[in-house]
């Protein structure tokens, strides 16, 4: 789960291709630009976010 879900400098929903963009550009297998070209993420703003992001949902909040 992507938190934010928007992009903070347009505001374009990104958080739903976040679990894609992980499985495929975090093990270092794909690119991560080819992966934004292919979910069709090609603002800038929100490029930046998707790669600048680091899930901590799981450190600040381990008990479910």
């Amino acid at each position: 789960m992507m938190i934010p879900v928007r992009c903070f400098s347009c505001g374009k929903v990104i958080g739903e291709h976040w679990e894609e963009f992980e499985e495929r550009a975090r093990d270092g297998d794909e690119d991560p630009a080819a992966v934004l070209d292919d979910l069709g993420v090609d603002r800038h703003c929100c490029r930046r976010m998707m790669v600048s992001h680091r899930d901590l949902v799981d450190v600040v909040s381990p008990y479910q």
